[in-house]
């Protein structure tokens, strides 16, 4: 048997991310906009890879592996 909030709860975020999210967020975004500078998001840094790529990850190619794997022999 399931629980009583196992049910409710999934149908009230539907019914919240379906009806009411479009009338209540354009009302809240300009507040969340003041409190949650973009310049927070843009502070974050890209990771710089210094290596070099030479086509190869850990001995194979592109193309496939160089040895063949062992086969069943009849």
């Amino acid at each position: 048997m399931v629980c009583i909030p196992c049910i409710v709860i999934p149908v009230l975020l539907w019914v919240y991310k379906r009806f009411l999210e479009p009338i209540v967020y354009p009302l809240i975004a300009p507040f969340i906009s003041r409190f949650w500078s973009k310049a927070a998001v843009q502070e974050t840094q890209k990771p710089t890879n210094t290596a070099e790529c030479n086509g190869t990850a850990n001995g194979s190619t592109a193309n496939g592996p160089k040895t063949v794997a062992d086969k069943k022999a009849d």
